[in-house]
């Protein structure tokens, strides 16, 4: 049996802006490009093979802004149904967001609370 809040019935790609999600279970999910890139779920992001997570910071706070290039999304392709692979243009490409992985990330209020 499937469960509607992983699956999605309606998703907006925006390569300047993000990714927005419609849920089968009626909630809604915005996540903008530098969220997306911040919660890559690879293995080395996340430090999954036994090193130290490289996670990236394009969200936080920069002494320097200006010398930081513009995150952009360069191309986001379907893996199977159950998946959306995104290619970064600081040459990271190998995070494959899975509607669970999506929905476990939600930065709306409400799921915010839930996770805390």
């Amino acid at each position: 049996m499937s469960n509607p809040s992983l699956e999605p019935e309606h998703i907006a790609i925006s390569k300047s802006k993000g990714i927005k999600i419609d849920w089968k279970d009626s909630h809604h999910s915005e996540y903008p490009l530098t969220y997306l890139r911040d919660e890559c779920p690879c293995a080395t992001c996340t430090g999954a093979h036994g090193t130290a997570p490289e996670k990236s910071n394009y969200a936080g706070k920069e002494l320097f802004p200006m010398y930081k290039p513009k995150l952009k999304m360069l191309e986001a392709e379907a893996v199977g149904s159950y998946a959306i692979r995104i290619s970064w243009s600081d040459g990271h490409n190998t995070g494959i967001y899975s509607f669970d992985h999506f929905r476990r990330i939600c930065p709306c209020d409400a799921c915010r609370v839930v996770r805390q």
